[in-house]
């Protein structure tokens, strides 16, 4: 029998969020293809708004079972995803230098942006049984590594660098927030620290000049550093207020390149200049807090790593791809929630909306 509780505890105020992106992540998609020369992808909004209706549907089913459910369904889940990730080995579609996607009939999905709802739902799931006073040990630390190495080695073989370390930079952020015993944080710092010549030698070449184009984007200003530079003019160009909806020149004039994906909040700073950009951080903000607030008010403990991890994984994408647009990190392809194109990535993230309200309509019953 339906409990007329949830419907009380229903988060009005994050549906009204996921409004708010769906609609301004609408009109600077518009904005990103239509400005620019015609071409094939002026069917990209209708597209879009199509992902984003697909996306409502998997929020309303993510938010009318039971979130608990998850925590015995978490294997499976996990395993679903891997075996999807190897798949796409073996029949994925090359796209860009990157064999990434599956073509299931009219449509493709990336399995990449999937596996880290998976890998947070089983984290959560061990976590829960296993998180103490003391902090984690390294024993038990062993487990979620395997979690996240597996899938994490699958998708640096597309190869997907930024959502490779997406990956591993959500499942340490879930560990710190758990948290670690103090003798096992020294020792995996040290561990991270002598890690890092070996992680260089085994880059590949493309993605070594990804990060000294990022300390130095003037190296190579017409090939690996031009993305970064055009971006930063035009992040800069838009001064305060910006130059207008369908005003954006380095957009027109297709300077920007990957506009509509990597770089669409190049469009937004360009067109809405330091005002819109400052509100749209703020929208963000408000997104990540109203995230940590459900985590940390929920009774029970999957519940609650549940949704930090959640959140996490919404604030790392955040900080990445406009740390990435602004020339403050390398350039690793991570797209931005809610607003850049892509329909795996639309429909991650409302699910991942979909998971937190769950948690925040169940987070006052005591079952």
């Amino acid at each position: 029998m339906f409990d007329r509780r949830l419907v009380h505890y229903f988060d009005w105020g994050l549906l009204g969020l996921t409004i708010i992106f769906g609609f301004v992540g609408i009109l600077i998609l518009y904005s990103a293809v239509m400005a620019g020369t015609p071409g094939p992808q002026k069917m990209l909004c209708i597209k879009q708004l199509v992902w984003y209706f697909i996306g409502l549907v998997a929020m309303v089913i993510s938010f009318l079972f039971n979130y608990k459910m998850l925590e015995r369904w978490a294997h499976a889940i996990y395993a679903i995803c891997i075996m999807l990730l190897i798949a796409v080995l073996f029949f994925g579609s090359y796209a860009g230098g990157a064999k990434r996607w599956l073509i299931l009939g009219p449509v493709s999905i990336q399995p990449s942006e999937m596996v880290k709802i998976a890998v947070i739902i089983i984290l959560a799931r061990y976590y829960s049984k296993h998180a103490n006073i003391g902090g984690l040990t390294l024993r038990e630390l062993i487990t979620p590594l395997i979690f996240t190495l597996i899938p994490f080695v699958l998708i640096v073989n597309q190869p997907d660098l930024g959502t490779a370390i997406l990956l591993i930079l959500i499942a340490g952020s879930m560990t710190v927030f758990v948290k670690i015993e103090k003798r096992s944080y020294i020792y995996i710092t040290a561990f991270c620290s002598i890690s890092i010549p070996v992680i260089w030698f085994l880059l590949k070449e493309y993605q070594k000049q990804r990060i000294l184009t990022f300390l130095n984007p003037d190296r190579d200003p017409l090939g690996a550093g031009y993305h970064i530079i055009q971006s930063k003019i035009a992040v800069g160009s838009g001064m305060i207020f910006g130059k207008g909806f369908l005003q954006g020149t380095q957009n027109i004039l297709a300077f920007l390149p990957e506009q509509h994906t990597d770089f669409i909040f190049s469009v937004l700073a360009e067109e809405w200049g330091f005002i819109g950009s400052l509100i749209a951080l703020l929208f963000f903000l408000l997104l990540v807090v109203r995230g940590l607030t459900i985590a940390y008010g929920c009774r029970d403990t999957f519940g609650t790593i549940l949704a930090g991890g959640i959140t996490i994984l919404i604030f790392w994408q955040i900080v990445i791809n406009i740390g990435m647009v602004m020339g403050l990190m390398p350039v690793v392809g991570v797209p931005l929630p809610f607003i850049s194109y892509g329909g795996s990535s639309i429909i991650t993230v409302m699910i991942c909306i979909g998971i937190l309200m769950n948690i925040s309509m169940r987070r006052f019953l005591i079952e």
